[in-house]
C-alpha cells in the first residue's frame, strides 16, 4: 500500500487532526472500562507534540443519533483518560465542526463524537470541506474503523490539504502484510464463529492464501456436517453445506488443508452445569452440542501450530467463558504462544480468550481492529486506506504547500 505516514510530514506548526479510534467500553456508570484503544493511539499523539502541532483528536463512540448527542454518547471518559495519560487536561470540544475553538502549539483537545456531527455516517463531502478549512494534516490512526465509509475516516482525507497515516495504522497494516502478503510458511489460519454466513468471504479468501485452515464453533460444526458426520442439535448452518465443501475443494487443490476436529466435548445443554462427555466426532447423538474440541484435538492442533511459520487467529474453538468448555480454547492460546511462528490475532473474542488464558505477551502483534481486521482478511479494500492511497496517485504532491495557520508557542 502506498500512502505517506505521520513521520513522512513536516507538523511543525501545523494543525494535525488525528482520526482515532476510541471506541472504548464502558461501565454501567459511564466510566471507562479498558483503555488499551487509548494507549494504542499515544504514540501518534506524542509525536505530532514533539513535532511542535497543535493537535485535535476525534473518534465515535457507539451509535448516537446525529444532532443529538445523549450524555452517554460522550467522549468526556475518554478525555479524562487521555489526559491522565498524557499529564496534563486534554479538554472535551463541543459544535467543533467549524474550528472555533482556540489552539496552540502543543495543545491537544478532543472534539466530541464525530458521530453526532450531520453528515458523517453518509461520508458528506460538504462537511469534510468544513472540517478541512481548519487543518493542515489530516492523520488517520483508526484502523479500528477503516473499513466505514464516514466523513472523518474517508472524505475529509481527501479534502484535507495533507493526508497521512498513524503509526497505529501503519503498525496494523505492516502486522497484517506480514502475516498474510509475505508470509513464513506453513501460514495458518485460525477462524471460529458461530455463522459460516458471517465468514463466508472471508474463508473464500483465507482458501487461497493458506497452507492450513483451522476452523472452530459453528463455523467447525458446518464442515463437519458437510463431511457427513452428525452434528446434533451443534450450532452449524445446513444451507452452507455445498459452500463449506467448496471451501474445502478450493484449499486442497492447492494442497493446503482444512483442520477439524477428530473429538469434542458435547453436552445436551450449554449451561455451566451440563453433563459433558467426550466423543469421537463420528458418534455424536442427535440431541447433543459440540461445545469444544477434546484432548486428541487439542494435541494435533498444537502440534498443527508449531509446525506454521505464520498464524492468523480469528475466534475461540469452544465456549471458553464456561470452564468447562475452556480447555479446548486454552489449548489454543497456549499453541499460539509456544509456537515458533509469527503471530497477529484480532477480533473481540479473541482478545477476551488472550486476556482471559494470559498470553498477550506471547502473541507477537495483537491488533485493535474488529471489523477492520475481519474486512481486511475477508479482502475487501478498507474505504480509509482508498482514500489515503488516492493521494499519492503519480503526479500527486506528497506534502503540498498551502501556508499553515499561524500557531501561537505554548
Amino acid at each position: 500500500m502506498n500512502f505517506p505516514s505521520l513521520s513522512d510530514v513536516d507538523l511543525a506548526g501545523k494543525r494535525v487532526f488525528i482520526r482515532a479510534d476510541f471506541n472504548v467500553p464502558l461501565n454501567a456508570d459511564g466510566s471507562l472500562s479498558d483503555d488499551t484503544r487509548i494507549r494504542a493511539a499515544l504514540p501518534g499523539i506524542l509525536a505530532c507534540r514533539e513535532a511542535g502541532a497543535a493537535i485535535m483528536i476525534t473518534s465515535h463512540l457507539g451509535r448516537p443519533r446525529e444532532g443529538a448527542l445523549a450524555p452517554g454518547d460522550s467522549l468526556a471518559p475518554v478525555a479524562e483518560s487521555l489526559g491522565s495519560l498524557l499529564g496534563r487536561p486534554v479538554p472535551l470540544v463541543r459544535n467543533w465542526v467549524d474550528g472555533d475553538f482556540p489552539l496552540a502549539a502543543g495543545d491537544v483537545v478532543l472534539l466530541e463524537n464525530c458521530r453526532g456531527n450531520h453528515g458523517e455516517k453518509a461520508n458528506d463531502p460538504s462537511l469534510a470541506a468544513r472540517i478541512a478549512r481548519f487543518v493542515d494534516v489530516y492523520v488517520n490512526d483508526a484502523f479500528g474503523a477503516a473499513h466505514r465509509r464516514e466523513c472523518t475516516l474517508h472524505a475529509l482525507a481527501l479534502a484535507a490539504p495533507v493526508a497521512c497515516a498513524g503509526p497505529l495504522m501503519t503498525s496494523e497494516l505492516d502486522a497484517l502484510g506480514r502475516a498474510l502478503a509475505r508470509p513464513a510458511r506453513p501460514l495458518a489460519a485460525i477462524v471460529a464463529g458461530s455463522k459460516v454466513s458471517t465468514k463466508l468471504e472471508m474463508l473464500e479468501s483465507l482458501a487461497e492464501q493458506v497452507d492450513v485452515l483451522v476452523l472452530g464453533g459453528g463455523i467447525a460444526n458446518t464442515f463437519l456436517a458437510a463431511r457427513g458426520h452428525e452434528v446434533g442439535n451443534s450450532l452449524h448452518e445446513s444451507r452452507l453445506l455445498a459452500a463449506a465443501g467448496t471451501v474445502e475443494r478450493r484449499l486442497a487443490a492447492r494442497g493446503g488443508l482444512v483442520w477439524l476436529p477428530e473429538d469434542v466435548v458435547v453436552a445436551d445443554r450449554l449451561a455451566a452445569d451440563a453433563a459433558s462427555r467426550v466423543v469421537s466426532v463420528d458418534d455424536v447423538g442427535k440431541r447433543e452440542m459440540i461445545l469444544d474440541i477434546g484432548p486428541d484435538a487439542r494435541a494435533s492442533l498444537a502440534a498443527t501450530l508449531a509446525r506454521a511459520g505464520s498464524i492468523v487467529w480469528n475466534g475461540p474453538v469452544g465456549v471458553f467463558e464456561l470452564d468447562t468448555f475452556a480447555a479446548g480454547t486454552r489449548a489454543l492460546a497456549t499453541a499460539v504462544a509456544a509456537s515458533p511462528a509469527y503471530s497477529i490475532a484480532g477480533g473481540g473474542d479473541t482478545l477476551a480468550a488472550i486476556a482471559h488464558f494470559g498470553v498477550a505477551d506471547r502473541i507477537d502483534y495483537i491488533s485493535t481492529g474488529g471489523g477492520a481486521f475481519l474486512a481486511f482478511l475477508e479482502g475487501r479494500k478498507l474505504p480509509a486506506l482508498e482514500a489515503l492511497e488516492s493521494r499519492t496517485q503519480p503526479g500527486a504532491p506528497l506534502v503540498t504547500h498551502r501556508a499553515a495557520l499561524e500557531i501561537a508557542p505554548a
